[in-house]
Order: C-alpha cells, then sequence, then structure tokens
C-alpha cells in the first residue's frame, strides 16, 4: 500500500511543479493540443479558470474535494506484480522507450537510501531530471520514504550548486552522467571545501573525476551504483574504492544470478562455443554483463514494443533453454572481486583487431588541459575493416586548440590504435536529459569537412600534430589514396 500513496504524493507535488510553470511550457503544449485533444487526452491547469480552448482549469475542484481518505476498494486489485510506473529510458542509443516500473520494483529502489544510512535528519539536493528513475525513484520518492528534506533545483547549475549546498545545510548530494566532472570543471574557490555535505550517491562517475572531486570538495563518501531502469540486477560500491560499482558476492549473486560473457564487439554479440552456449569472462577481462530472468528478478520490457524487448532478451546463455536479460553494458570484475564499469555495448568498437573502450580514451583526452568534454565514437572509413576513433570536443573558456599538443597528449597515453584520428570540436555538447553523451547521430554524420561546419582536425603522425581536415584530404581519404 505504501507505493501507491507515495505515488499520489508524488503526482501531486509534481503536477503542481508542472502547472505552475505552464507560462513557459504554453507555447509546447499548443503545438501539440490539437494531437492531444483527438485523443481525447484531457489537459488540467492548476487555477481555476485558463482561456485556451482545450485546457481546464481545476483548482477549483481540488479545494472542493472532499479529504475523507481513499477507499481501500479501488486499489484492492494491485499487487507487487502491477505496474506502478512508465519511466522512459534516456534513449542514449536511439529514441526513449517507455520502460514499466512495477510495485515491487519501486518499493525495493526505494531502500536505495535507507541502505546507505540517510535519515530524516538529512537535507538532500536533487538537481535531476525528475522524468528519469535516478531522480524520481531514488532521489524524490526515497527521501519521502526516509523522510529527509529535499531541496529541489529547477535545473542543474555547476556554478550555483555548492552555494545552494551551503545556505540550506545540504548533507547529501546526488549525481549521475558527468555532473561530477561539471563541478570538478568549475573555478577553484578557497571555500570549496567549506559545506556539510557527507555523501554523495550516484552513478556514472570516472575514477580520475573521483579522485579530483575528494581532493577539491574533502572527505565526502562516494556511493557509486549501476542500475538500469528496465534491468534486474543492480550493484553498490558500499566500501568507497575508487572507479568500483560494486563488488562480487556471493549470496547477492545467488539470489539474482548474473555472470560476465564474452563479448566480440566487432560482431556486436556474445562469443559462444561450439554448443553454442556464451562463453564466460574470466577475471579480469571485460565482458557483457548479463543477469538471469527469474520471478524474483523479471524483466517487464518495453511498453508496446516487443522487437526491444526480445532484443533484450539473450537466450541460451550457460546452458540450453535459459533466458537471461542483457544489460547491453561491458564491465570487469578484477583479481579482489570489485565491479567495474567499462562501456556501452555499441560504444566500444574494434580497429586494428582491437577493442577501444570509448570512455578510457574520453578520460584521457579531457586531460589534456585544452579540451572541457570530449565524446569519443567510432566511425567507418571506406576499404578499412572496423571503425576508426573520432571524438567530439567541447574547448575550455578561453583556451585555443593546439593540434600539436593534443598529438604529444595521445601519443603518450593511449596506444596507437586507441588514438582518435579524428576531432571535431564543437560549441557545445549534445546530451540526454541525464547528461549522458548522444553518439549515434555523430556516427552517422562521419568526418566529412564538406557537410560538417565544426573545425575538423586528422592525427598526421609525419607533423606530429593534429591538423585540419580538408576537403583534399577527406577525398584522399574516401579514394583510398590515403591509409589510415
Amino acid at each position: 500500500w505504501i507505493a501507491p500513496i507515495l505515488l499520489i504524493i508524488f503526482g501531486c507535488v509534481v503536477l503542481n511543479l508542472l502547472l505552475s510553470a505552464f507560462a513557459e511550457l504554453r507555447n509546447a503544449v499548443e503545438e501539440v493540443l490539437s494531437s492531444l485533444t483527438e485523443r481525447g487526452t484531457t489537459i488540467l491547469l492548476m487555477s481555476k479558470d485558463c482561456d485556451t480552448p482545450g485546457i481546464q482549469g481545476f483548482s477549483a475542484q481540488v479545494e472542493e474535494a472532499s479529504d475523507t481518505p481513499i477507499p481501500r476498494s479501488l486499489r484492492s486489485h494491485l499487487t507487487f506484480k502491477s505496474p506502478a510506473v512508465y519511466i522512459y529510458t534516456s534513449g542514449t542509443t536511439g529514441l526513449p522507450k517507455a520502460a514499466v516500473l512495477n510495485q515491487n520494483r519501486l518499493l525495493s529502489a526505494l531502500a536505495v537510501l535507507s541502505s546507505n544510512g540517510i535519515t530524516s535528519k538529512d537535507i538532500f539536493y536533487l538537481n535531476l531530471p525528475l522524468y528519469h528513475t535516478a531522480g524520481f525513484i531514488v532521489g524524490f520518492i526515497g527521501c519521502i520514504e526516509t523522510g529527509s528534506t529535499i531541496i529541489l533545483k529547477k535545473k542543474f547549475s555547476a556554478s550555483q550548486f555548492w552555494d545552494d549546498c551551503r545556505k540550506h545545510n545540504v548533507t547529501v548530494i546526488q549525481y549521475i552522467g558527468e555532473v561530477m566532472r561539471y563541478l570538478c570543471s568549475t573555478p577553484k574557490k578557497d571555500n570549496d571545501k567549506e559545506h556539510k555535505v557527507r555523501l554523495a550517491i550516484g552513478n556514472g562517475i570516472r575514477a580520475e573525476v573521483w579522485r579530483e572531486f575528494l581532493n577539491r570538495f574533502g572527505n565526502i563518501q562516494i556511493r557509486e551504483f549501476y542500475a538500469s531502469t528496465e534491468g534486474n540486477v543492480g550493484f553498490v560500491n558500499y566500501v568507497g574504492k575508487i572507479g568500483a560499482v560494486g563488488r562480487v558476492n556471493f549470496f547477492y549473486r545467488k539470489l539474482f544470478p548474473y555472470t560476465l560473457v564474452k563479448y566480440d564487439t566487432e560482431r556486436d554479440e556474445p562469443v559462444r562455443d561450439a554448443n553454442g552456449l556464451c562463453v564466460k569472462a574470466l577475471k579480469g577481462e571485460t565482458g557483457l554483463l548479463v543477469s538471469k530472468i527469474t520471478d524474483i528478478a523479471p524483466f517487464l520490457g518495453y511498453v508496446q514494443n516487443e522487437e526491444q524487448n526480445e532484443r533484450k532478451r539473450l537466450r541460451n546463455v550457460l546452458k540450453k533453454g535459459d533466458l537471461y536479460f542483457n544489460t547491453g553494458d561491458l564491465l570487469k570484475i578484477d583479481h579482489d572481486n570489485f565491479i567495474y564499469f567499462q562501456d556501452r555495448v555499441g560504444d566500444t568498437f574494434r580497429w586494428k583487431g582491437e577493442n577501444v573502450a570509448t570512455t578510457e580514451v574520453s578520460d584521457i583526452l579531457t586531460l589534456s588541459g585544452c579540451l572541457q568534454e570530449a565524446n569519443v565514437y567510432g566511425v567507418q572509413v571506406p576499404g578499412h575493416e572496423g571503425r576508426i576513433g573520432m571524438a567530439a570536443a567541447t574547448l575550455k573558456k578561453d583556451v585555443k586548440f593546439d593540434g600539436r599538443r593534443m598529438y604529444q597528449h595521445v601519443v603518450s597515453y593511449l596506444p596507437s590504435y586507441a588514438r582518435p584520428r579524428f576531432i571535431r570540436i564543437q560549441d557545445a555538447m549534445e546530451v540526454t536529459g541525464t547528461f549522458k553523451q548522444m553518439k549515434v547521430k555523430l556516427m552517422e554524420q562521419g568526418f566529412n569537412p564538406g557537410s560538417i561546419q565544426d573545425p575538423l582536425y586528422i592525427l598526421d603522425d609525419r607533423a606530429e600534430s593534429y591538423m585540419l581536415l580538408t576537403a583534399e584530404i577527406y577525398k584522399s581519404i574516401m579514394s583510398g589514396s590515403i591509409k589510415l
């Protein structure tokens, strides 16, 4: 019964937030108003009246509504397996898809904050989108469950982040994607360590950023976790091992059977043996994380999208007839049993017979001194097997791209097959609502200077520098005159 009540509370709060911002959203609503009304969708505005045809004011009805408790009979049909909410995936590899979360999954997610020691005495700073799982369930509803005070920020701001924390005596912050790196990229201040934040909880922080964050902002406990909206397995790094998302636990693995299997990035499929079964990845070896689909760990799938549902199901994994959930994520387990996120399937690409992990290359590029962000991906080149490395990047403020310096940096830190052959300088990085970098469109656009307005550079070993990619050089590459 807790989940429906929490959802009602959440719905009321979010409805007030959204409808109070109607002036901002009015144009967007009116653009699709006709299609909504054709479908019979009721559109309500938190006001007594509304002069826009098709939108009804309903605050008067709210004021007149009875405060009598809602009858239990209205929810008597609900079970732990009943749908609780639809959450759209972030859409890093395509269009967002509506994933189903049932009541049991919702209740399980509520334990994330309390299991990390967050109580009613904590003040929680939330600036993530409320239309995604992290901000909605872990942050917002999790705080309702623990009784914590929520400081709800309308939009993430790196420059205002710590001032907000000091102003409201924040003790717990939530992060996702690139948030922590954005904070580390702000100008250093003398009062960086003057705050009451004791805990940061979230996912997606990279090891180098993790170290920088602690050095700069003080002794803050970081609880990095791994999970996905539609997934049936998750990990939490309780011990604070830098870079890890968790640790192998015997009892957890019995309850939620998961494994890492070898993955062929060139064929974009798991490696299988002569019997057609997947091959387990060894300790220290990167593999695809798959989790067995069971009654305890179900895969509820996406709404009205059976094709995508089937793509996430993996059959005949360890034995004939078994069924696993394909996370689409590549992870690694070290010899101390710590688990590390490596990359997304599709992000990792193969060049010169070697696998290139885009997150690793991106980390190296941003340490060069001139790049603010780097989004690494592979692009196809005629006459070449696999995909060659390319990076879309933004520059730090008041810094110019130095091709020679960048060349020396990548040569010093990356093997030849992993060095981005092309670099595209952009004014701004395109990201999802949860700050995940978009790659698909960039991959499709490739490296043609004739169709891309952004400055393009190519790695030139003879000149020991990144040089401007001209139309002549591009033609030579496409014709095969220049081999990469």
